[in-house]
């Protein structure tokens, strides 16, 4: 793993992938025929991308019940801890609407209205991601979403939903669940099928299709993110293990080649000490081929004069994950101003938020961090103004807001008000 001195050039980003032109339209070809022709593309596009044969799309009671049969009792248990965990975490999240009333009678506000209707997309094919369902089904029901769709491919080899993903839905209280992937997913979720109605918002990951379909019908319905690679930064000093940050280190560079893991330290025997840990853990990763690509073109330690230093190359880098393995990492989070999730000390390594502890996994990536935030109920959640003028209140301050109105040469907006004033 390269150990570099700190320079003005220090970043993680990396080019967000827009897809190729024949892929993007592809894509645009899907959501248009999907939109024509309903259930009958999305089956036919299943058909030949996934090689399955679909009669229905929905995911039947008894398919849910027969999830719960191959997943082992103790797995479920670990699955609806991690729902109570992060269903409390968001819950906190909640704000209510607020209305305020001055000596005039005027009354200004903010209503707070869930969503009507949301459509997850969750990735599968011939992997399983029940932590992706629970962290984008809880904070919807939190935030008060009356319904709540989930669509994601099957298995290709059996055909069925991986029976983890259903639990998860199942234990989020997610009961509308379609198997359908890709794009034409995305479509029928933006514009809907016979069998599937549309919905107000698209959240979730999912491969360049699936992002670049979000895109397209972005407007339509709104988004959450195209989110980029994973990405961790470590901020450490002497006093943290180098196997353990190698190790948090590797955990993200196994997500993908194009993931990004950077260690900052003003400790070089820290560094050189990592450096050495990174290589002998490599060599034992079931995913070694892709964590080393990550970490040979991603990857990088650099070595700072002082942990003010170091501190400052965190918030340039403004990284998804950020672990703070210092003797007072307590100390140094008042420091921190930009960062998807923050993991205070030795016993919090990034999985913990992956899975378990409570707070969304949906984090900004790319240097995004220093203006958006991690997945919220708020993202399920719209506003309202509220605004009552008494006539005391117009009549005080209305030829001033005539006089605004002509300011930006609005003559009709000026006579609304006088035509009230002058009576």
């Amino acid at each position: 793993m390269r150990i570099l001195k700190i320079s003005d050039q220090i970043s993680i980003k990396r080019s967000v992938d827009n897809g190729t032109e024949e892929q993007r339209i592809v894509v645009k070809k899907i959501i248009e025929t999907v939109r024509r022709d309903g259930d009958q593309a999305v089956k036919d596009y299943t058909e030949k991308f996934d090689g399955i044969s679909l009669v229905d799309l929905a995911v039947t009671a008894e398919e849910i019940k027969e999830a719960y049969q191959e997943i082992d009792d103790e797995i479920q248990s670990v699955i609806k801890e991690a729902a109570d965990n992060i269903r409390f975490f968001h819950e906190k999240q909640l704000r209510p609407s607020w209305m305020t009333t001055d000596e005039n009678g005027t009354i200004l506000g903010q209503k707070v209205t869930p969503l009507d209707s949301v459509g997850l997309y969750v990735p599968g094919g011939t992997a399983a991601y029940p932590s992706s369902v629970l962290m984008n089904v809880i904070p919807a029901k939190v935030a008060g979403v009356k319904r709540i769709v989930i669509t994601s491919p099957v298995d290709k080899k059996t055909g069925k939903i991986p029976p983890a993903v259903l639990v998860a839905a199942n234990e989020a209280g997610a009961k509308e669940i379609y198997k359908v992937g890709g794009a034409q997913a995305i479509a029928a979720l933006a514009y809907g099928t016979e069998s599937i109605a549309p919905v107000d918002k698209i959240t979730g990951p999912g491969n360049i299709y699936v992002a670049l379909a979000k895109r397209e019908v972005f407007g339509d319905v709104d988004i959450d993110m195209i989110a980029g690679p994973s990405e961790i930064a470590i901020l450490a000093d002497e006093t943290a293990k180098p196997d353990e940050v190698a190790a948090d280190l590797l955990s993200q560079a196994e997500h993908d080649t194009m993931a990004s893991s950077v260690l900052v330290t003003p400790s070089e025997e820290l560094a050189r000490a990592v450096a050495e840990e990174v290589e002998k853990q490599l060599a034992e990763l079931p995913r070694q081929e892709i964590a080393r690509q990550s970490i040979e073109n991603f990857g990088a330690i650099y070595v700072s004069n002082t942990m003010e230093e170091a501190v400052d190359i965190i918030n340039r880098l403004a990284p998804e994950h950020l672990e703070i393995i210092t003797e007072n990492a307590m100390e140094l989070l008042g420091q921190i101003r930009h960062a998807g999730a923050i993991f205070i000390g030795r016993y919090s390594p990034e999985p913990v938020g992956d899975y378990f502890a409570g707070p969304n996994h949906v984090l900004p990536t790319n240097g995004t961090a220093r203006f958006s935030s991690p997945l919220n109920v708020e993202d399920f959640q719209k506003k309202s103004s509220i605004l009552f003028y008494s006539e005391k209140a117009l009549m005080q301050n209305g030829e001033k807001i005539a006089a605004f109105a002509r300011l930006e040469g609005l003559e009709a907006h000026a006579r609304a008000i006088e035509t009230r004033i002058r009576k």
